[in-house]
């Protein structure tokens, strides 16, 4: 307990705090929570949120080792991530759904909402790259701040959406529907030539 104490330090856990806060950028997803509401898409704050904790967990404290289980690198797995988002945008831009509401019972909790946009590859892999700077109590504080966040987001929906308006909502959604599409495109790009390069090898 004394040794917890001693590793705890203010500035890593900001630190770990705002690089998350920024790659994980739940604020720039609220129209797309909202988007998926408005298509009758159900998102679950709770589950949403515990299944990306448990997601960073995981890749956390098994990392690399976890995706070579299944055989899958990390460049992989950004791009299967990248085509999420991809079809994700292209939902919102051309207001048709793509990624199909099938279960009432998980609905978009868990895909699209926990994985890709709250718990990401990048996210996931800017977790990783925390490991060799800071605490591991710093980073998982910093991380749980985070989580927080992401199911106040998620549980409040309905007050953030009466207070943007249809207008906005509808304006924002198209506009994030482009810078999605973009970050879809740019993750892509990094990612799959290091998959191409592998398979040759």
């Amino acid at each position: 307990m004394t040794d917890l104490l001693i590793q705890l330090n203010l500035a890593e856990i900001f630190s770990a705090f705002l690089v998350m806060f920024a790659i994980i950028d739940i604020t720039g997803s609220i129209p797309i929570f909202i988007g998926m509401e408005s298509q009758g898409k159900t998102i679950k704050p709770l589950q949403s949120a515990s299944v990306a904790l448990g997601l960073f967990l995981a890749f956390y404290f098994a990392g690399e080792g976890l995706l070579r289980l299944f055989s899958i690198d990390i460049a992989s797995f950004a791009v299967a991530g990248a085509f999420v988002l991809f079809l994700l945008a292209l939902e919102m831009i051309m207001g048709r759904e793509i990624i199909k509401n099938e279960s009432a019972g998980s609905g978009a909790s868990i895909v699209p909402v926990a994985f890709p946009l709250i718990a990401g590859p990048g996210a996931l892999t800017a977790l990783l790259s925390l490991h060799a700077e800071y605490q591991t109590v710093n980073i998982m504080l910093g991380l749980l701040l985070n989580i927080v966040i992401d199911f106040l987001v998620l549980r409040y929906l309905p007050k953030l959406k009466r207070i943007l308006g249809g207008d906005i909502v509808y304006v924002l959604r198209k506009f994030f529907g482009v810078i999605l599409l973009a970050i879809a495109v740019k993750l892509f790009v990094s990612n799959i030539a290091v998959v191409i390069k592998s398979i040759a090898i």
